[in-house]
C-alpha cells in the first residue's frame, strides 16, 4: 500500500510541475496545437497552445512508478512492466501523429493506415507477452488468460490464442481511439481519465487482499500482480491530476495523442490484465458514448445520402453546436463520468457480495 500512495503522490507532484515546464520549453519551440477548420468557430482561438503535454504523464508515471518501487525496495512485476510497455509504446505513436502536425503545420498528423499499423504492433506484442507461458508465475497464471471476462473469467469455454489475440488487439485499438475522440474540450478526457483509473486503482486493491494466493475461497481473485498493477493506476490517476491543473479551461496545454493514447491504452491493459474487460465498458462509459456517436453519424451519413445524426460529432461538440458552454458540456460529461464509475463499482463490489 506504501507504493501505492508513494506512486500517485510522486507522480501528481512530478506532472504539477513538470507541466509548468513543457508549456514554458513547447512554447518557445514553438510546438502549438493545430485546429481543425471544420470545427466549431470558437476552437480557433486556441491554434497555437502548446501541445504534447503527454509527455509529461507518461514521464510522470513512469517515474512515480519505479521511485516508488525504489523507496519501497520491492522488485517491478512482469504485469506491471507489460502495462508500461504499452502505455509508452502507444504513447510513442502518439507523439509521432502530433510532432508530424506541428512539423508540417496541419490538423493532420500520421496516416490512418500508419497510426493503425502502429497501434497494431503495440497492441500485438503486447497480447503476445501477456500469454506468453514464460510469464507465468509460481501460480501458473500468466498476466492475461485465454478467457472473455466481465468482472472475472468466464471460465467455461477456452478460447484459442489467435482468438484471444484479436480480441486484445481490439480492446487496445478501440479504447485508445475512444479516449483520443474525447480529448476535444479542455480537460474533458483528462478529468475522465482521472476517475477511471481511479476506479482502477480500487480494483487491483481490491483484488490483491481477496486474491486466490491470499485468501483462498469462491469469490476470490486470480489475477496476476493485482497490488503493482494499483501503483500504475494511482501513478497515472496523480499524473492526470497534476496534468488537469494547467489543461482545465482555459487550457494552458493539451494532452495530444502522446497523452489520449497512451492513458486509453492503459484502461484497456488494466482492463485485460485484471480480468475486467466487460466491466470497462460501464466504468468508461463516457468514452464509449463518444465513439458510438462518431460511428452512428458516419454511418449514417453514409446510408442516408448525407443526413446527420448530430450537429457534428464527436457527441460534446454536438452540445457546443447547441449552444452550450465548452465548460457546462465538461462539467456534466464529468458528471456522467462520476456516475459511470459509481456503478462499475458498484457491480464489481456487488458480484462479490452475491458470492456468483
Amino acid at each position: 500500500m506504501r507504493a501505492v500512495l508513494l506512486g500517485g503522490g510522486l507522480s501528481l507532484l512530478i506532472s504539477l510541475l513538470g507541466t509548468r515546464v513543457a508549456i514554458t520549453q513547447f512554447t518557445r519551440l514553438g510546438y502549438g496545437q493545430e485546429i481543425r477548420d471544420d470545427g466549431p468557430t470558437s476552437h480557433h482561438t486556441k491554434r497555437g497552445t502548446p501541445t504534447m503535454g503527454g509527455v509529461v504523464i507518461i514521464a510522470a508515471t513512469v517515474v512515480g512508478y519505479f521511485a516508488a518501487k525504489l523507496i519501497t525496495t520491492s522488485a517491478p512485476s512482469a504485469s506491471a512492466l507489460l502495462l508500461l510497455f504499452l502505455f509508452v509504446g502507444m504513447g510513442l505513436v502518439g507523439f509521432l501523429d502530433d510532432f508530424i502536425k506541428i512539423s508540417k503545420q496541419r490538423s493532420l498528423g500520421l496516416r490512418s493506415k500508419a497510426k493503425m499499423v502502429g497501434q497494431t504492433v503495440i497492441a500485438v506484442v503486447f497480447g503476445l507477452l501477456a500469454l506468453s507461458p514464460w510469464l507465468e508465475d509460481d501460480r501458473g497464471r500468466t498476466p492475461a488468460s485465454n478467457h472473455i471476462s466481465f468482472i472475472r473469467d468466464f471460465t467455461a469455454i477456452a478460447l484459442p490464442t489467435v482468438v484471444v489475440l484479436a480480441l486484445i488487439w481490439l480492446i487496445v485499438t478501440a479504447t485508445s481511439n475512444a479516449v483520443n475522440l474525447t480529448d476535444g474540450l479542455d480537460g474533458l478526457a483528462t478529468g475522465a481519465s482521472v476517475m477511471v483509473f481511479g476506479a482502477y486503482t480500487l480494483v487491483n486493491i481490491w483484488q490483491n487482499n481477496q486474491s486466490c494466493a491470499i485468501s483462498p475461497g469462491a469469490t476470490c481473485y486470480e489475477v496476476r500482480d493485482p497490488l503493482d498493477l494499483a501503483v500504475i493506476a494511482a501513478a497515472i490517476t496523480g499524473a492526470c491530476f497534476g496534468f488537469l491543473w494547467w489543461n482545465a479551461s482555459p487550457a494552458q496545454i493539451f494532452m495530444g495523442d502522446t497523452g489520449s493514447l497512451a492513458l486509453g491504452s492503459a484502461l484497456a491493459g488494466l482492463a485485460i490484465l485484471t480480468r475486467t474487460e466487460l466491466l470497462l465498458i460501464v466504468l468508461g462509459g463516457v468514452f464509449v458514448v463518444e465513439t458510438l456517436s462518431v460511428m452512428l453519424q458516419v454511418g449514417w451519413f453514409r446510408l442516408s445520402g448525407g443526413k446527420r445524426i448530430f450537429r457534428m460529432a464527436p457527441i460534446h461538440h454536438h452540445f457546443e453546436m447547441l449552444g452550450w458552454e465548452q465548460v457546462t458540456v465538461v462539467i456534466r460529461f464529468w458528471i456522467v463520468t462520476g456516475l459511470c464509475v459509481a456503478a462499475g463499482l458498484g457491480i464489481f463490489y456487488a458480484e462479490w457480495v452475491a458470492g456468483i
